[in-house]
C-alpha cells in the first residue's frame, strides 16, 4: 500500500479523525449472561471465556482492539460490547476471522516474509463466510488456561498525518467534541472555541493525547480483563508513571516470574523491530502490544492491529524514537517501547 492509501474503515474509532460517528465507540454497554461458553471478539470487543445464567448482568464501558477469540469445541455465543457488529467470526480450530482490510491484509502478507513473523498473529489468507471477506489469523489466547489480557497502544500518537491534512481540508465544528473537552477541562478550548461551543475533531484529537500516558510515555494502556472476566478500560486518563506501573503490578498481581517472561519477550521484540525492514518502512499507528499471562505463569507478548500501519514513500524510512513533528511521520513507537521496559525493570527491582 502507498503512503497515500486510506486506512480500512473497519478501524474507524474515536481514534480516526475523520469518524463522524461517535456512537461507534463510546456508552457503557451491557454484557449478558449465556448459558454456554461466551465469547466478546472484535474491534473494541473483550473475550469472557465463560459467563454462567446465574450471574448477574455486567456494564463495561469499552472502545478497546482485541482481535482475538478462544478456541471452543461447544456452540458459541457472541456478545458484541462495543464497535463494529460483525467484524469477528470463528475460525477454523486455533483461528479467528477478522473482517477484511486490504491495508491490513497486505500488511501480514509482508510481515509473513519479515523477521517480525513470530511476534504477529500468524495469517492464513483471506477466506469467505456467510458472504463476507475475512482476515483468518491464529488464535493467540488457545494454548492459555484462564488468560488474563492487557492490551497497550503504542506510540505517541493515534492517528495518521494524512489523517489531519484530509481533516483540515474539510473542517467541520463539533459541539459533542468541545462538551468532551469541557467535561474534564474547562480551561482547554480557546476563546474562540468557547465563543464557538465547539472544536474540529483534529484539535480534539490531539488535545486528548495529552491526557493520557501516550503523551508522556508514548504507550497506554486501552484495557484490562482478568481472569474472572472481569474487565477495565478506565485509563484515558492514566498519565504518570507511577500510575501506569499500578496498573501493571496489579494486573500481574506482583508476579516477579511473570513480570521477568514479559521483560525478557519485549527484549527480544526491540532487537526485532530495530532490525526489521517491514518497521523502518511503516508509519505504525493504533497497533497494540497485546500481554497474556495465566495461572500456569505462562506469559507471552504480541503485536497486533495493523489496519492503520501505512508504507512509507520509497527511500524513506522513521526512526520510531525522534520525536514526532507534522510531516516526519514519527509515530513513537520503540519511544513507547523502551519506556515499558523500563517501567517493567522498575518493577523488579521494587
Amino acid at each position: 500500500m502507498s503512503s497515500t492509501g486510506s486506512s480500512s474503515v473497519l478501524e474507524e474509532s474515536e481514534d480516526d479523525i475523520l469518524s463522524d460517528n461517535e456512537t461507534k465507540s463510546k456508552g457503557i454497554v451491557t454484557l449478558e449472561p449465556v448459558e454456554d461458553t461466551g465469547i466478546v471478539s472484535g474491534d473494541c470487543y473483550y473475550i469472557v471465556r465463560v459467563l454462567h445464567a446465574q450471574r448477574p448482568w455486567w456494564k463495561i464501558k469499552t472502545i478497546v482492539h482485541w482481535p482475538f477469540v478462544a478456541s471452543q469445541r461447544k456452540r458459541l455465543s457472541w456478545i458484541q460490547l462495543a464497535g463494529h457488529k460483525g467484524s469477528f467470526k470463528a475460525g477454523d480450530e486455533g483461528t479467528i476471522l477478522k473482517k477484511f482490510s486490504d491495508n491490513e491484509r497486505l500488511c501480514f502478507e509482508q510481515l509473513m516474509e519479515d523477521v517480525m513473523y513470530p511476534y504477529v498473529p500468524a495469517f492464513h489468507g483471506v477466506v469467505e463466510r456467510d458472504g463476507e471477506t475475512y482476515l483468518q489469523l491464529t488464535d493467540l489466547l488457545g494454548n492459555f488456561d484462564g488468560p488474563c489480557v492487557m492490551d497497550c497502544k503504542m506510540g505517541v500518537r493515534t492517528y495518521l498525518e494524512e489523517e489531519l491534512v484530509r481533516a483540515r481540508e474539510r473542517p467541520k465544528l463539533r459541539k459533542d467534541m468541545y462538551k468532551k473537552m469541557t467535561e474534564v477541562d474547562k480551561a482547554a478550548p480557546t476563546p474562540e472555541e468557547h465563543e464557538q461551543q465547539a472544536v474540529t475533531k483534529p484539535r480534539y484529537m490531539q488535545w486528548r493525547e495529552t491526557l493520557s500516558s501516550t503523551h508522556t510515555l508514548g504507550f497506554r494502556i486501552e484495557g484490562i480483563k482478568t481472569a474472572d472476566g472481569a474487565c477495565n478500560t478506565d485509563f484515558k486518563k492514566t498519565r504518570l508513571k507511577e500510575d501506569v506501573t499500578k496498573v501493571f503490578t496489579d494486573f500481574v498481581e506482583g508476579n516477579q516470574n511473570i513480570i521477568k517472561s514479559y521483560l525478557s519477550k519485549l527484549e527480544e521484540i526491540k532487537g526485532v523491530l530495530e532490525s526489521s525492514e517491514f518497521f523502518k518502512r511503516h508509519e505504525v499507528i493504533g497497533s497494540s502490544l497485546l500481554f497474556v499471562h495465566d495461572r500456569n505463569e505462562k506469559a507471552n507478548v504480541w503485536l497486533i492491529d495493523f489496519g492503520k500501519t501505512t508504507a512509507l514513500p520509497e527511500g524513506q524510512t522513521l526512526d520510531h524514537r525522534m520525536p514526532w513533528q507534522e510531516g516526519n511521520r514519527e509515530d513513537g513507537y520503540l519511544w513507547g517501547l523502551d519506556n515499558v521496559l523500563q517501567l517493567l525493570r522498575g518493577m523488579l527491582q521494587d
